[in-house]
């Protein structure tokens, strides 16, 4: 096995339990002339000689060493993944008193950095996003099934982080059964059709469960409360995961806008696998910044707005372009809110941390002159735990906002 040598001040990082080696931090790798194979184990020491640890080496990523163990844990025995494996989806089992869509891995979190796992129905999604989890792709397929009983795993592994580890893109069928075109899940009482082989992240966004049931309930409360049922308007809709869950909750009237037309199908699809009226559930394809001004030049109101973006902000080179493009939604849709009215925005951008997403909103608060209360902050469900010393495992945060009356 090959050291990996930090230079002076980088094991501190390290001695924290963070799990990420940088290149900028590798004063030597390997004994001269050796060659470190992707995904190879390392031993990682200080500039001193210490050991602190072992992990992944990725050798055409910024991100070297992708840690499995810290100092004193040792080095990682054979099985070490499958007991991971195994011990995440037990803690995830409570979960399916609710639902049959949920992550099953969650990469560093789980102590398997770079591995992705979702799971809908009999099937496995993966996504292998480093070289050090590609390297142990046969172990990791055969304990998910193993601890699952899934009839088969279906490989996803076409994200751009692929590419930044040198790793050529794949998606088809690991292990067990093809999965058929679209696999239907129930969460909180409503049905979606899930199309693993396409679309954004692997097929369906699982993280955002406990805010379309905070939706879903404040369609609910707000006919309870008013005698009427809300008007919204369901801003990057995708397949129509909180259009779904207002319907479901008594909403009148949700309109939905993506510009997806094959999103748009999808979510068409999966208010009719639930009976939804048509009357209910409006798609529009359209930009969602352009629409947004359509809608205020035409006077609609709406009692609740959803703005659940994509991310804007794929690195902190970004940064600034992504927080113009959140004021602006934001400003827009407060905009289009009655009085009392509720906004729920959202941002999944890794590189936007809470406080600034704090910020950006206020500041649309202030310039579209509304008063608002923020109630609550929305963030992924208990499937996507966030790693104490891994602060970066914290992506998708959202708020909610009532206008003051």
């Amino acid at each position: 096995m090959q050291d990996i040598v930090l230079k002076k001040g980088k094991e501190k990082s390290l001695l924290r339990r963070h799990p990420w080696v940088y290149d900028t931090a590798v004063a030597k790798a390997g004994e001269k002339g050796a060659k470190i194979a992707a995904g190879e184990m390392v031993r990682v020491v200080s500039h001193d000689g210490r050991e602190l640890g072992f992990g992944g080496w990725s050798p055409a990523s910024t991100l070297r060493v992708r840690m499995f163990t810290y100092a004193g844990q040792g080095e990682p025995q054979p099985g070490f993944l499958t007991q991971r494996i195994a011990r995440a989806v037990k803690a995830r089992e409570a979960l399916l008193a609710r639902t049959t869509a949920r992550r099953l891995v969650f990469a560093e979190a789980d102590g398997i950095p770079g591995l992705v796992a979702d799971m809908y129905g009999d099937w496995v999604v993966t996504q292998f996003q480093s070289a050090a989890a590609q390297a142990h792709q046969d172990e990791i397929v055969r304990a998910l099934m193993e601890s699952t009983g899934a009839r088969g795993v279906f490989d996803r592994s076409d994200a751009a982080t692929r590419k930044r580890e040198g790793l050529e893109e794949h998606v088809g069928v690991l292990a067990g059964e093809e999965p058929p075109q679209i696999i239907e899940v129930v969460e909180d009482g409503v049905k979606y059709g899930v199309d693993v082989r396409v679309g954004h992240k692997t097929g369906f966004y699982v993280d955002q469960r406990e805010s379309r049931l905070a939706a879903q309930n404040l369609a609910r409360e707000f006919k309870e409360r008013t005698g009427r049922r809300l008007r919204a308007l369901n801003c990057f809709c995708y397949t129509g995961g909180f259009s779904l869950a207002l319907a479901a909750g008594g909403a009148a009237e949700v309109v939905s806008v993506d510009s997806s037309a094959e999103a748009l199908s999808r979510a068409q699809d999966n208010a009719r696998l639930n009976g939804f009226d048509e009357g209910v559930c409006k798609w529009v394809e359209a930009d969602v910044f352009a629409y947004l001004r359509q809608m205020r030049e035409a006077g609609e109101t709406f009692d609740l707005v959803i703005l659940d973006p994509p991310k804007f902000a794929s690195s902190h080179y970004h940064v600034e372009r992504a927080a113009r493009a959140y004021k602006d939604i934001n400003l827009n849709g407060l905009r289009l809110l009655r009085g009392g009215g509720d906004l729920f925005t959202f941002s999944c951008s890794g590189a936007i941390d809470p406080e600034l997403f704090q910020k950006i909103v206020a500041g649309a608060v202030i310039d579209a002159h509304r008063e608002a209360w923020a109630l609550g902050r929305f963030g992924a469900g208990v499937d996507h735990p966030l790693l104490m010393t891994f602060p970066e495992g914290e992506y998708l945060k959202g708020l909610h906002l009532k206008l003051c009356e």
